[in-house]
């Protein structure tokens, strides 16, 4: 009951934070897609956790910039594996309701390393994907970029219908940089500031993670974290919320819009 009664008591203080924050930020992890059907594993599926690939190469080699240049083969095939997993799944009330405020509230955006474009599909508008989407690939010759919902019908590697040159998946691979665009718009609302932040789903290792709560606590701003497990921002924050995504989130957003 204790418990209980503690879990409640953060999720009035998030709802509390909510109603009068005028801007806000959602920074979310492969948790919060995880009650969709995804595994967790930075993002990335959670099909090889401390296994190594039929290939007999761990994950983290086969989906890496530098063997998508020596051996694209290699990583398309578990590319098309990994958006295949996606492609079963569909956003979930958590996605939905963070499109909802932002339909609803004056500005906020999402920070997400999910590649699954579950918060785009959702509703939300201001979205960050900072590792990519695993439904767009890319021409690193001419830029072209194009929607593809299912990499079983394409040929691999895909070539550039603009200049026939092999295209690439738009995500985020081991060992590359993040992309530009992606980086000038974090830091242009960073330098904005938010009212609130939310760390939702993310064990927040990667430090342009967990930076904007560091950033928020030195404003003196509030920050919520939803996760069932202690992370690396825990300490950092205002709330924690013990609990799923889609709980918690469903939860705030009735006391918020209750009458």
């Amino acid at each position: 009951m204790q418990e209980n009664l503690a879990q409640h008591r953060a999720l009035e203080q998030a709802a509390g934070f909510l109603k009068t924050a005028k801007s806000v930020l959602f920074i979310t992890g492969a948790g919060i897609s995880a009650e969709s059907g995804l595994p967790t594993y930075r993002g990335l599926g959670g099909m090889y956790n401390n296994r190594l690939t039929e290939d007999g190469i761990p994950i983290e080699t086969a989906l890496a910039g530098v063997t998508l240049q020596r051996s694209p083969e290699v990583t398309w095939k578990y590319l098309v594996k990994l958006e295949e997993r996606c492609r079963g799944a569909a956003f979930n009330p958590a996605h939905r309701v963070i499109a909802n405020i932002e339909r609803r509230w004056p500005r906020v955006w999402v920070l997400t390393q999910n590649i699954d474009g579950f918060h785009r599909d959702a509703g939300s508008k201001n979205v960050i994907e900072i590792h990519g989407n695993i439904h767009r690939v890319l021409c690193a010759s001419c830029g072209f970029r194009q929607d593809v919902r299912d990499f079983s019908g394409i040929a691999i590697p895909p070539l550039c219908r603009r200049c026939g040159h092999k295209m690439r998946p738009d995500v985020v691979l081991f060992g590359e940089m993040l992309p530009p665009a992606a980086v000038t718009t974090l830091i242009a609302q960073m330098e904005q500031g938010f009212d609130l932040y939310f760390s939702i789903g993310t064990t927040s290792v990667f430090p342009y993670i967990r930076r904007p709560l560091e950033d928020a606590k030195s404003r003196g701003r509030f920050t919520v974290e939803i996760n069932p497990e202690e992370t690396e921002a825990s300490s950092l924050v205002d709330v924690r919320i013990s609990s799923g995504a889609v709980n918690a989130l469903m939860r705030i957003w009735d006391l918020v819009t209750e009458a």
